[in-house]
Parts: structure tokens; sequence; C-alpha cells
């Protein structure tokens, strides 16, 4: 077994592999434990962070709300790994996933090509920010950037920011960047704020609208997304200040600003892109596992098209309890896979004995 990505996901899937006694290595982009948590803006604290939810057999410590969110996490993520002795071999880029005549997976990389009965992709949506193209955009005299490299607010002090996306991270960063810049907050479609408990029934509800749009084959969306803003107090307060009264998307950008349809301008210093992330799913390309809709057909974190490939934080899994109830329905299904399978991994796929493995062996270069 290969496991691709040491998030949430990834981790919530080694541990359940570890305790099926299925053998597997972990492949991880990243130089260090963490996950997109790493790489998270660092005015992020834990006490603004949208949810975390335990990994699987090991509680994640009260942390100083005070901390900041891309230290608390990576630390608890590299104790865990080192707690379940994990077997995560980084950094490794994974560049594609291929098929072989004899019904195995090839997971080729930077360091070296792994041999699977079966592949847990855990890649995430952090390193494919989404900015969608405006007219004029390449025009642009000022910074344009999206909150992926967002480096917290003390660069933008002065400066007139124009803020897009309609999700949790435009809200959180429009609130920062008000106490130092002149903001505008625009999105395509005016922002739902939920004044409601956030009850098991309603987070079912929404899983269940993602879940279907993946079993259609549809490009999910995301789980946060789909369950509105919370009003919080903190939004609130942004909403009694009018931080976040919010404008319609502007409909070209030009070198010192952008425009509306009706011919409103506005000079702006910093385009502060919160459009999103789409999934990260390029290496899986030779395997066509893409429907005509766009998206991956998944059953129950199995992809339609090839059930050796089990998609964990796609779809109705991306969140971070949902990661981990995924991370063990698939490993359930591939303790089934292998058992169907029946075969013993063929002499001379190694040059060292060692590496002959059930599940996944290293083939050298």
């Amino acid at each position: 077994m290969v496991v691709i990505g040491a998030g949430q996901a990834g981790l919530s899937s080694a541990y359940f592999l570890r305790r099926a006694a299925v053998d597997f290595v972990v492949l991880d982009a990243d130089a260090q434990p963490g996950g997109a948590w790493q790489h998270r803006w660092p005015s992020l604290r834990m006490a603004t962070v949208n949810g975390i939810f335990d990994l699987p057999g090991m509680p994640f410590p009260a942390p100083d709300p005070a901390e900041r969110a891309n230290v608390a996490v990576p630390a608890y993520f590299a104790a865990f790994e080192q707690r379940f002795a994990l077997p995560i071999h980084r950094p490794v880029q994974v560049r594609s996933v291929r098929p072989t005549e004899d019904d195995r997976l090839l997971v080729e990389s930077d360091q070296g090509t792994w041999s699977a009965r079966a592949v847990i992709n855990a890649t995430g949506t952090w390193t494919r920010p989404f900015i969608p193209h405006y007219p004029g955009q390449e025009t642009f005299t000022g910074r344009q950037l999206h909150a992926a490299t967002y480096p917290g607010p003390a660069a933008f002090a002065g400066r007139r920011v124009v803020v897009v996306g309609g999700g949790i991270t435009a809200v959180q960063l429009i609130t920062e960047l008000a106490d130092v810049a002149e903001t505008t907050w625009v999105t395509r479609r005016p922002a739902v704020f939920e004044d409601r408990e956030f009850s098991r029934e309603y987070g079912r509800e929404v899983i269940a609208r993602v879940d279907a749009r993946v079993r259609a084959g549809l490009p999910p969306t995301s789980v946060v997304g789909a369950t509105g803003l919370a009003l919080t107090p903190a939004i609130r307060t942004a909403q009694e200040r009018g931080i976040l009264d919010r404008h319609p998307m502007f409909s070209r950008i030009t070198p010192t600003g952008v425009v509306w349809a009706d011919g409103r301008t506005l000079d702006v210093d910093v385009i502060l892109w919160c459009t999103g992330w789409r999934a990260a799913l390029d290496h899986l390309a030779p395997l066509h596992l893409r429907a005509p809709g766009g998206g991956i057909t998944v059953l129950d974190t199995q992809a339609a098209a090839d059930p050796r490939i089990f998609l964990v934080g796609y779809g109705p899994s991306a969140s971070t309890v949902g990661a981990n109830r995924a991370g063990r329905a698939a490993v359930d299904k591939i303790k089934k896979l292998l058992a169907s399978l029946q075969e013993t991994v063929a002499a001379g796929w190694c040059d060292d004995p060692a590496h002959h493995r059930e599940s996944a062996c290293l083939m050298r270069k």
C-alpha cells in the first residue's frame, strides 16, 4: 500500500493501516510534518481556526488560543507520527501513478518508484490555489496574491486592499486587514451567514450534498463552503463595524484598480484572492479517472473507474472529521481488496529482498 500525503487524511489512513497490519508507506511532499497547516498564514491563531478534530487514537491537547496554528497543529502531527511509528518518507514529490500489465500500480516520484496493490490519495488542495481570470488582470500594476501566500496584515498597512471571495478565509483575512488597511470585500454571490447550531443532522445534510456531487462525477464543492459562514461573535462584531459590507464582483481589472459592470471604479493597491483551492490530482492523470462531468466519481472513498484508488480528504471527506472517518472506511475496503487478490509479489521486482512486501515495494533506479 502507498499513501500519498501526510496531512490529516493521510495520517488518519496510516493509523488504520497500521492497526490493520497492512504493510504500507506514506509519501509526503513536505520536508516537515504538518501537512497544509505548516503553510498557513502566520497571523492565524488557534482561537480563530475553523475547527480541528482529533486524529484517531491521540487527542489534540488543548492549545493556547494565542498560539500560531502553523506551529500548534504541525507539532501535534509530528507527535502523532512518532507515537505510532508511521513509515513516512519525505520530502517525496509524487509525479504520477500508472497501471501495469500485472494489475499493480506504479507510484513514480523524484525519490524512486513504488509498486503497490492499492493507493490512498490524500493530497488535499493546498498546493493548487485557484485564481479566476478577469479581463485586464495582467495589466494591474499593484500586488496580486492568493490567500495561500498571505504573509499577515502588517505587509498591507496603509494600503487599499480588495478582498475577493465569499468563504471563511476571506472573512478571516478581511477582518484582520481592516485594522491596518482600507478594505473592500467583493463576492460573486451574497455571503450566507448561518445563525444556527451546527448539529449532527445539519452536518450529515451538508456532507450528503457534497457526496452526491462526487458520486455523479462532478467537481466537489468544499464541505466548509457548503455549511455557510457561522455567525460567530467575531463575525457579528465585524458586521457591526461595516467591515463585511459586501460588494458584487467587479467585471474587469485596470492597471490601477477594478471596474464594475455599471461603470463604477475603485483604485486599489492590492487584490487578495480568497477564491479557494482545487484538488491536487494531476499525478493521477495516467489512470484516466475523470468522469465526463469533470470530477472523479467516488463511491465511499473508492474511485469508480479504478477500485484500487482511494481518495481520502476529497469531496465529502474534505474536513478534519470527515478525513478520519474516510481513512477508516478506505482501510476497511482495502483489507477486502487485498484479501480478494490472493496474490504475492512476483520475484524480481526489487533488487533488495528486504523490500519484498505483500502490498508495496520500492523499485530502485
